[in-house]
């Protein structure tokens, strides 16, 4: 309620808007606002009644303003109108106050009243006096044509109102009104117009009148006594027919008309009917322009309701002008008569009669249009029911005779030009036949008319056309008596009196149906119309076949229920049912009528018509059942005598006596003999038996004794054939083939064509014998002539038929007894194969045709020799019992099969797929394998006929083992190879090779596997891919089962690589083929490549990559490689079966395989490997067998396993890294080469610990419990690896936490005391590192741990066990407390004070880093001990602040820093902060001079110390250490007291000092220079002498 009340204010708003702009005076456009307002107040249910007298306001206004665009005037007189709907009385009121008596109006005015009246009917009413009255006064002031135009629409709209008002006065709201008044203003203002205005209007104003005329006249024609006046203006409104502008409003007010007087019962004067009907027919019929459709719509409606008041007149009428000859009339009576019997006028019924004759009056008209309207017309009449027993057979047959006519109009030679009439006759048999189709037989009054008589149309051949249609009018009428026959008490409609008609018999029935019946195996309706007429129409055509018929039909029935029914079994089941249904009339004089009626229908049908080719067996099946011989004599004889009778006469007396030696054999070889006889004269010296065209020739005669043999009896056949049959017909070619008298080879076509022919029938007829003791003797005789034939046919054309006959007769001899031999079956098929495939591509040899005919024939002729020597491939092959003859006889194939032309492939899968196919029995050892192989991968061939054999044919090599597939899923694929997608071809065939794979006997599958191998070498592209999809499907399905045949399939495999490898994706396949078999039988393909010699060749590395590549085995490839190496590493030695499995694991994971749950087997192994070949050589002799060119400059590689197997390793880790199973080492690519070398293994092996993904805290663990036992092996490398691995792993608290590493520490503290100088400095890496892996087991351990760490200290001649131990012990001393180091403080101090001037940078570093540490260590009991060994190394300390490694100057000042204040030297901390400021180091000289000024002012004697020490350092191999000596030496003697000065030896310091002055660096010769003049200058200020 809320929405319906904002959409009211909504709409109100925007009325207002819209007034305001109406009332605005600017150039707004008005026309627009008008047709928004009509919009608004058209779908608007409630107006404010202000807002409504606003709008009348304005829109009264603008529509009388003539400033105003018209177009725009007229838009407010709409929304003047529109108002009405809201408001009636304003608007009425607002309009008649503009409608002034005897002033002229504005004729929008007028309009807007004229559309209140037409809109407003009810309301307008009571105000129509007014306005009539008011609008008399204003006529004979309208002068201009618009304004008379404007008051005749007025006067239509007023009277079609009051119209309605005087009709339906009673569904008025308000009381009646005197209708007679408003009638006589009416009849006033028509009168003033018609009597003023009409005969000197124009054009435009008489439209205007014609369109009020009907609604007016209509109007007066309620009042009697204005009926007459009213009248009379009718032939005015009939005058008015001339343009055809107007016409149609003519027709319009006349139908108006016309329908008032049928309504007020007014009887029009027979003139003015007469007027009427042919003004009306005029406009029906006009000519020679045709009608326009709306007028003749019109004007047809007006004859309707004429039909409906005058049937009587209107039909007399019609007839009088029927007779006239005129083609337009009578199509257009034609017409209307259709309309009226369409529209069921109940009155028209009673002038049947009177329709049926005018109808027979136009039966004899030629015309095409008219002969079209009659048969329109009569379908009406029939589908009506307007046909009278008595007179409307005529009509029925004129139906008939139009399609006969029509047809033999056609069959003419059309004249020139004549396209059209042409036209018009095919549409005149179209519309018999449509009338036919539509008829109805059982409509009321139809049966009487149509039967019988409707049976004499069933024979003639002219209606041939009309049997779809007419044998369902028969059967509707025939199934309706049966139906009223169980009602006594209906009468039957179907025993009218034929009259003079003559019926058929039942004899010309029977054989005109059965004939048609033929057509049912072609699917076409008169057939099956044929066959079910026949079913129902036993006891016309005898009262004997009623139950045979009704037994025997269900069963004959059944193939027309198929989509594609067999014409050979169609054609076989009728002459059978012909056969029967003699046999049980059992009547001779029934049967030779019969015969004779077939006889006389043969001009019925065209020579090769399927129709005409059953009649002739029929009459041939008649003939075998006739009893009477010498009728059935007689009757051979007339057509041998008289063959032109049958049409076609080789054919028909062919079939004629071939059926009918069926029954009567002797018979027929007697007549023939005789015939034969009579004219041996002939013989002799011409083919043709008679002279004259029409007769028989020799040739007939062979096909007539080939056609005798088919139809034999089989009893009878075999005791004269040879003699009377064989013979007679060897005898006729031998006639036939003489050239003066001379035996040739005859080149004529038709004797070798008739020759093979009836050699192929005698060949069917003898098998069909089934004797098997019955041999032969013609048989090889014959197989030569058929050979000769074969041979003499070219190779580059196909145009004779002789070689696909020649072909089928050989096919049929071969099954003769007796067999030939092996051999010969070859020789035969190799000959005949080697004729015909070879010949040019198909589309070559249809261009030798010159017509689409010819082509149509050599392509017919190539599909039906193809089809005939795969029948004799097929038949030759599988009759024969041994298996090996079967393989012999498809081998001849083989070589068509994979040519490299297309067309020759084409040929060869097609026959074999004819040889594999349709149900074959083969002998129980045929083996399938290999033509698998061989047919299987042309499934993806280029040709889609290629493919679709290959599939037949695989599907077909399993029927034949007895295993039916999918058989049914397996056709639906093999459809889809049709596809031109080369995706879509190889799914498919993946598909079907998914299904049959697993069928193949296991024992085939290595020729299977050998064919397809072959197949990959020599295939197309195409086939390839499909030859490696089969190859990897059947080892996917019967891989497992291969293990007896693993190594003749490998051995086969490597033998077909080397050329595979020049086609990139037949290798591809064949390396999945390997990795296929390996997913089934891993260990034995493994242990088997692993044979190949080292180092590996390029097809072996790609073998095991396609291994490794294949994902569903790669794992376990790598587990059984995995296995292999730790069998072989099994007592810590590795011999070449080692090496090449690791050769084979970095060919496998090198190809991504992923190692995840492999990984700390691989790692280990592969570690134990490098160690376990340090230092080897691989013996010469295993290395390789195999000779190698060498290129030119390239040097002979020694083998190196350990290079080998670090790679492997490196690979290993690459791909470790990749699945985050470890880490990047920190040397980078030097790891391999620090790995594989034996002095920097250690040194890799470490580095490799560090690189190790300790975040998989389970792969380190396997990885510790698997290396563990190399701490104990006997292998002195491995213990090496072992402990360097461990060292490393020592400091990881995650792997003491989780892994056994406890026992790893008491080994390790063990091989600290080794005698091995590697695996000691290992040893005490391990136990350094347990500071951070492990402290509290260090605490728990100190004792044993110091120990082992301290006797490395005195490992002097390898500084590497030195430096280790000096880092481990500074590790584990940050741990301890000093009473836990006390027992070793002094030894630990003086060792290490050893250190500080070795010449390894790291030994140093590490001697000072561990003597800082041991500050902290001192204690109460060292203190002072610790005080002076800081005394005798400061001079280290301070010199080396500027050492070659600034890491060593870095230290020296850090521990000076420390160590000052246990000489209570903290005044130096000044001097040592210029050190610590993070800037450049301070120059030595003034550092030293500082130094020295603040130490001699604390501690003279500390000054003195590092005095002597100093000398030491003038010796010293680094130059930088020279030159800082002397010029700490230089601030010494510069800051000594004099006392001190006095004590100095300063011969020895002059001495030394005069000896650096010649040392190699400068920076030494000038520091000695300024050390040797402070020396002087000092001497000289004490007064020593020097």
């Amino acid at each position: 309620m809320t929405q319906d009340m904002e959409e009211t204010v909504e709409t109100f708003g925007d009325i207002n808007l819209t007034l305001g702009m109406l009332n605005m005076e600017d150039n707004i456009s008005k026309e627009d606002i008008y047709s928004h307002l009509t919009s608004v107040i058209q779908n608007s249910d409630i107006l404010d009644d202000a807002i409504v007298q606003r709008l009348i306001y304005y829109a009264s206004k603008d529509m009388r303003d003539n400033n105003i665009l018209r177009e725009t005037r007229m838009l407010a007189g709409e929304v003047l109108v529109s108002l009405a709907a809201h408001d009636f009385n304003s608007v009425m009121y607002e309009v008649q106050s503009n409608f002034r008596i005897l002033e002229l109006p504005d004729e929008f005015i007028v309009l807007a009243l004229a559309e209140l009246a037409t809109s407003y009917v009810s309301q307008s009413i009571p105000f129509m006096m007014m306005t009539l009255l008011t609008m008399q006064t204003m006529l004979r002031l309208a002068e201009e044509e618009k304004m008379k135009g404007v008051f005749c629409i007025a006067l239509e709209k007023f009277s079609k109102a009051i119209y309605k008002y005087v009709n339906h006065w009673r569904d008025f709201p308000y009381p009646r009104l005197d209708a007679n008044r408003l009638s006589d203003k009416i009849f006033m203002l028509f009168r003033y117009i018609m009597e003023k205005w009409a005969p000197i209007t124009s054009p435009m104003q008489t439209l205007a009148i014609i369109k009020a005329h009907g609604p007016t006249v209509s109007l007066l024609l309620h009042r009697e006594d204005l009926c007459d006046y009213a009248l009379d203006q009718v032939p005015w409104l009939l005058n008015q027919y001339k343009d055809k502008e107007i016409d149609f409003h003519v027709t319009q007010s006349l139908k108006q008309i016309l329908t008032a007087v049928v309504l007020y019962d007014t009887a029009l004067p027979k003139a003015l009917r007469k007027t009427i009907f042919i003004s009306l027919l005029h406009q029906v019929c006009r000519a020679p322009e045709p009608p326009v459709k709306e007028n003749e719509i019109e004007a047809s409606s007006c004859f309707l309701i004429l039909a409906h008041s005058n049937p009587a007149d209107l039909m007399e009428f019609f007839d009088e002008e029927m007779r006239s000859n005129n083609e337009t009339t009578r199509m257009g009576i034609l017409t209307l008569l259709r309309s009226a019997i369409n529209a069921e006028e109940p009155k028209l019924r009673d002038h049947i009669t009177s329709i049926e004759r005018t109808v027979k009056v136009v039966m004899g008209d030629l015309s095409i249009k008219v002969r079209n309207s009659t048969l329109l017309l009569i379908q009406t009449m029939c589908e009506k029911c307007f046909i009278e027993a008595r007179e409307g057979w005529p009509l029925i047959d004129y139906i008939f005779s139009q399609f006969a006519m029509s047809n033999k109009n056609l069959e003419k030679p059309m004249k020139p030009n004549s396209l059209e009439v042409e036209k018009g006759e095919e549409s005149v048999r179209e519309t018999s036949l449509e009338v036919l189709k539509t008829l109805d037989p059982l409509v009321i009054g139809m049966p009487q008319v149509l039967w019988p008589r409707v049976l004499t149309f069933v024979i003639p051949a002219e209606y041939t056309g009309t049997l779809d249609y007419l044998f369902n009018i028969i059967r509707s009428l025939i199934m309706a008596e049966e139906r009223k026959k169980n009602d006594a008490k209906e009468s039957t409609a179907l025993v009218i009196s034929t009259g003079a008609v003559k019926l058929p018999s039942p004899q010309q029935l029977l054989a005109r149906l059965l004939v048609i019946s033929m057509l049912a195996s072609l699917g076409k309706l008169c057939g099956a119309g044929a066959i079910g007429l026949l079913k129902i129409l036993p006891e016309i055509i005898h009262p004997k076949l009623v139950n045979l018929w009704k037994t025997r039909f269900p069963e004959l029935l059944q193939p027309l229920e198929g989509k594609n029914t067999s014409i050979v079994l169609w054609e076989t089941m009728l002459l059978q049912l012909l056969k029967e249904s003699l046999w049980k009339i059992s009547d001779v004089a029934w049967t030779i009528q019969l015969s004779r009626d077939f006889k006389e229908q043969m001009g019925s049908y065209s020579n090769t018509s399927l129709e005409k080719k059953f009649l002739w067996k029929a009459l041939g099946t008649t003939l075998a059942s006739c009893q009477d011989i010498d009728f059935v004599s007689s009757q051979v004889k007339e057509f041998l005598i008289a063959p032109n009778q049958l049409g076609d006469q080789r054919q028909g007396i062919t079939s004629i006596l071939g059926y009918c030696a069926e029954s009567h054999l002797d018979t027929v070889l007697n007549v023939l003999k005789t015939f034969q006889d009579r004219e041996k004269f002939f013989m002799n010296r011409c083919k043709g038996i008679f002279s004259g065209k029409k007769s028989l020739t020799k040739i007939d005669v062979m096909v007539i004794y080939g056609a005798v043999a088919l139809h034999a009896p089989k009893g009878q056949l075999l005791t004269r054939l040879d003699q009377d049959i064989v013979s007679q017909v060897l005898f006729l070619y031998g006639q036939c083939s003489q050239v003066l008298g001379v035996s040739v080879m005859s080149k004529d076509m038709d004797l070798q064509m008739s020759f093979t022919r009836t050699v192929t029938e005698i060949g069917i007829a003898v098998h069909d014998a089934e004797d098997q003791g019955f041999k032969f003797s013609y048989k090889e005789v014959l197989l030569g002539y058929m050979l000769d034939f074969i041979r003499d046919e070219p190779l580059d054309s196909l145009a004779s038929p002789v070689r696909w006959k020649a072909l089928i007769a050989i096919r049929y001899l071969s099954k003769l007894k007796p067999q030939l031999p092996l051999n010969d079956h070859l020789n035969i098929l190799e000959e005949n194969i080697c004729r015909l495939l070879p010949l040019p591509p198909l589309e070559k040899l249809k261009d030798e045709g010159e017509t689409d005919k010819d082509k149509e024939h050599i392509n017919f002729l190539y599909e039906r020799s193809m089809d005939a020597l795969g029948r004799l491939l097929r038949t030759m092959m599988w009759d024969n019992v041994k298996a090996e003859d079967c393989q012999e006889m498809f081998n001849l194939l083989r070589m068509w099969l994979v040519s490299q032309k297309d067309w020759e492939r084409e040929r060869a899968f097609q026959i074999t797929a004819e040889v594999l196919t349709n149900d074959i029995e083969a002998p129980e050892d045929f083996k399938i394998g290999s033509l698998l192989g061989l047919l299987a991968p042309h499934s993806c061939d280029t040709l889609p006929t290629i493919r679709q054999a290959a599939a037949s044919s695989t599907i077909g090599l399993f029927c034949i083992k007895g295993t039916h597939p999918e058989v049914e899923r397996l056709q639906s694929l093999q459809e889809g190879l049709q596809c031109d997608d080369g995706q879509v071809q190889i799914k498919i065939s993946s598909k079907i090779a998914k299904i049959v794979s697993k069928l193949i006997p296991v024992e085939e599958i290595l020729l299977f596997l050998e064919e397809t191998l072959d197949g990959l070498e020599s295939l197309n592209s195409a086939c390839t891919q499909a030859c490696g999809i089969w190859m990897i499907t059947v080892l996917k399905e019967q891989g497992a089962a291969l293990e007896e045949q693993l190594l003749e399939i490998l051995i086969m495999i490597y033998h077909h690589m080397p050329v595979l490898r020049q086609k990139e994706e037949s290798f591809q396949f064949m390396l999945e083929a390997v990795s296929q078999i390996a997913s089934f039988h891993m260990e034995a393909v493994v242990a088997n490549l692993l044979q190949k010699p080292l180092p590996f060749d390029r097809d072996t590395k790609t073998l095991w990559k396609a291994l490794a590549e294949n994902i569903a085995s790669s794992s376990k490839l790598l587990r059984a490689l995995t296995d292999k190496l730790e069998n072989e590493l099994e007592d810590d030695m590795a011999g070449t079966e080692a090496i090449s499995v690791a050769c084979a694991m970095y060919e496998v994971v090198s190809t991504g395989t992923p190692i995840t749950s492999l990984y700390p087997e691989l790692f280990t192994l592969l570690l134990k490997l490098v160690s376990c070949t340090l230092g080897q050589t691989m013996p010469i002799s295993t290395w390789s067998h195999r000779r190698r060119v060498m290129q030119q400059g390239e040097r002979q590689q020694t083998a190196d396993p350990c290079r080998l197997s670090t790679a492997t390793l490196k690979c290993v880790q690459a791909q470790a890294m990749k699945e985050g199973l470890a880490k990047e080492s920190d040397e980078g690519d030097n790891l391999w080469t620090l790995l594989s070398s034996p002095s920097t293994h250690h040194v890799g092996v470490c580095a490799l610990a560090r690189s190790m993904a300790l975040w998989q805290r389970g792969l380190m663990l396997d990885i510790i419990e698997q290396l563990f036992s190399s701490l104990t092996s006997s292998s002195e490398n491995y213990r090496i690896t072992g402990t360097a691995f461990f060292s490393e792993l020592m400091k990881e608290p995650i792997l003491w936490k989780h892994g056994n590493l406890r026992e790893v520490l008491i080994l390790m503290d063990q091989s600290a005391w080794d005698s091995n100088a590697t695996l000691r400095q290992m040893a005490i890496r391990g136990l350094g590192n347990t500071a951070s892996g492990a402290p509290h087991k260090v605490k728990k351990h100190k004792q044993i741990i110091l120990e082992s760490i301290i006797r490395g200290l005195y490992h002097l001649a390898r500084t590497e066990v030195v430096c280790e131990s000096l880092k481990a012990l500074k590790k584990i001393l940050e741990l301890l407390t000093d009473r836990d180091v006390s027992f070793y403080f002094k030894e630990i101090v003086l060792q290490t004070r050893t250190f500080f001037e070795d010449e390894q940078d790291d030994v140093r570093l590490t001697a000072i880093f561990l003597f800082e540490n041991l500050a902290s260590l001192t204690g109460r009991r060292w203190k002072i001990f610790f005080a002076e060994e800081i005394k005798k190394s400061m001079i280290s300390f301070l010199l080396h602040l500027w050492d070659p490694n600034p890491k060593i100057g870095a230290a020296c000042r850090d521990v000076l820093i420390i160590c000052i204040p246990f000489l209570g030297l903290q005044e130096l901390y000044g001097v040592l902060d210029h050190l610590l400021d993070g800037q450049d180091l301070p120059r030595a000289r003034d550092f030293y001079r500082q130094f020295c000024v603040k130490l001699a002012k604390k501690n003279q004697e500390i000054l003195w110390i590092l005095h002597t020490h100093s000398f030491t350092f003038f010796s010293s191999n680094w130059e930088m250490i020279r030159s800082t000596a002397v010029k700490l030496t230089d601030a010494i003697v510069l800051n000594l007291t004099n006392q001190y000065v006095q004590l100095l030896d300063k011969e020895q310091l002059t001495t030394r000092l005069q000896a650096l002055r010649q040392d190699p660096c400068i920076s030494v010769q000038r520091a000695a220079e300024a050390a040797l003049q402070t020396l002087l200058r000092r001497c000289k200020e004490l007064g020593i002498l020097l």
